[in-house]
């Protein structure tokens, strides 16, 4: 059944993009029928058309653009690559129907992820063996979050200034085909982050899938169930058969996966098409080098504590990290890599401790893009910034995304309160936003390479890294042997 998923996950992601680029159409043509619509109305022959000539060229397409939407950069002014870049009504439609798919399935998702992060971390706690073994695990896992995310970040910035993608780079902010008011500008309080943390109501927490709250409680409720033992034996009992219900759920909502999949990715194409892709191929191609650095490193140092099973433990997450990376969602993999994680022999009461923690702290590709995508745009933009202020960014980084835990598109928002404190205007986000959407797959399959080597390494280091042959983990009384445990019980 994994296998089938994996090959379904890959089979959806190629039809994706196949039928995303027919719906976007061809895109020579398009950009031919926007130049000569732009030299057909141009009056003052300016290169762009202004808000009443581009009206004017509307005329007898019921179907077409308006101005505003054209107008990407809201300068007044529309160009033949705004004209090009924007999708139009019959393409907008039709995408919003693929897009139905990846909703449905991110919901079930939603549904999924409170009550199982509740009831796995709880039950988890609960049998820990006292308050030591958790502060000993959280120590650590801290510890090993806050060296990866300076890994990260550092790598961001030696890989950006390493081969400088954004000097002479062809798009700039007129080109830049790209809304900036689609971004959140919150600042960030790092008093507001800290308190919110703590939770006003469980049920709260839980309706709006407050992982961290959620982790908050937990620890509490699993604290207190160890210390009054065989007293509330039956409530820990009660959680544990919870998380067996999720987890058997999970796989029923997984199964529909390739569907979510084909949805986002023909969404995503059909919208943007995939000539973007080449327009910024300088940004792309050197980001995806620079996460593929950084999972050599993650992976390195996972052989230096694990051994040669750390490939197994890639391995072992390939569809939760397919997934991740094809509907850019680190939550929609949560379920599937937790399962995963303990197919793989990573005790329940550690994955379940540090995997939620890891989805707010431990977001090693999308700390590494937002030095990259600072130092691009200041490169691109022609603002030299002094060794000190690039370490002082490192650090201003460090803080600020650890504020910003389940927002959306968190990094945009993370990248556009710091360009301000680099002295720059944050409209200049425009440079990157275009491609971001394919970019944030990259990074956001890497957050969950960085959780698994991060929960597996926890787990060796606590002594509770299992050999799933010899003791087979507890997820499989629920769901049954994984594909790799059941070839050879086949055999024999």
């Amino acid at each position: 059944m994994q296998r089938l998923i994996f090959i379904g996950l890959i089979v959806a992601m190629v039809l994706g993009v196949v039928v995303g680029a027919v719906v976007y159409g061809d895109q020579g043509a398009r950009v031919t029928a926007a130049v000569e619509r732009v030299a057909a109305f141009d009056a003052n022959q300016d290169g762009s058309l202004s808000e009443e000539e581009f009206t004017a060229s509307r005329a007898g397409r019921a179907e077409d653009i308006t101005f505003a939407q054209a107008d990407k950069n809201k300068n007044g002014q529309v160009t033949a690559l705004e004209i090009e870049k924007t999708p139009t009504r019959a393409q907008t439609d039709i995408a919003s129907y693929f897009k139905i798919l990846s909703d449905i399935f991110l919901r079930l998702i939603k549904m999924i992820v409170a009550p199982l992060v509740l009831t796995t971390l709880t039950v988890g706690i609960a049998h820990l063996g006292g308050g030591a073994a958790v502060g000993r695990i959280g120590a650590r896992t801290m510890g090993w979050f806050i060296t990866a995310s300076l890994v990260s970040l550092g790598l961001g910035l030696v890989m950006v200034n390493l081969f400088k993608p954004g000097v002479n780079f062809p798009v700039t902010l007129e080109t830049a085909v790209a809304d900036v008011s689609t971004v959140s500008t919150g600042s960030f309080s790092l008093a507001e982050f800290i308190t919110h943390v703590f939770p006003t109501s469980i049920v709260d927490a839980m309706a709006r899938n407050e992982i961290l709250q959620i982790v908050v409680i937990s620890l509490f409720m699993g604290i207190a169930l160890q210390s009054l033992g065989q007293k509330t034996a039956k409530v820990t009992d009660l959680l544990e058969q919870g998380a067996f219900l999720m987890l058997k759920i999970t796989g029923y909502v997984m199964a529909v996966a390739p569907l979510a999949v084909f949805g986002a990715i023909a969404y995503t194409v059909s919208l943007q098409g995939l000539g973007v892709i080449a327009d910024y191929g300088r940004l792309v191609g050197t980001f995806f080098l620079a996460l593929f650095v950084l999972w050599a490193l993650l992976i390195a140092v996972g052989f230096l504590i694990l051994g040669p099973r750390v490939f197994k433990l890639i391995w072992d997450v390939r569809a939760p990290g397919l997934l991740a990376f094809a509907t850019a969602s680190s939550e929609a993999a949560y379920p599937r890599l937790l399962e995963q994680l303990e197919r793989h022999g990573v005790a329940n009461r550690v994955v379940s401790f540090v995997l939620p923690l890891g989805y707010s702290f431990n977001l090693d590709g999308s700390m590494m893009y937002c030095t990259f995508a600072v130092m691009f745009i200041a490169q691109a933009m022609g603002v030299p910034l002094s060794v000190e202020q690039q370490i002082g960014m490192l650090l201003l980084l460090m803080v600020t995304s650890k504020g910003i835990a389940g927002v959306p598109r968190a990094s945009l928002v993370v990248i556009s309160a710091t360009l301000p404190a680099m002295g720059m205007d944050p409209a200049w986000i425009a440079l990157v936003l275009a491609v971001d959407a394919f970019m944030d797959m990259g990074r956001t399959a890497t957050n969950v390479i960085g959780n698994s080597i991060a929960c597996a390494v926890i787990a060796k280091w606590e002594g509770l890294l299992a050999n799933p042959e010899r003791d087979p983990p507890v997820v499989e009384q629920v769901l049954g042997p994984g594909e790799d445990a059941a070839a050879p019980a086949t055999k024999r």
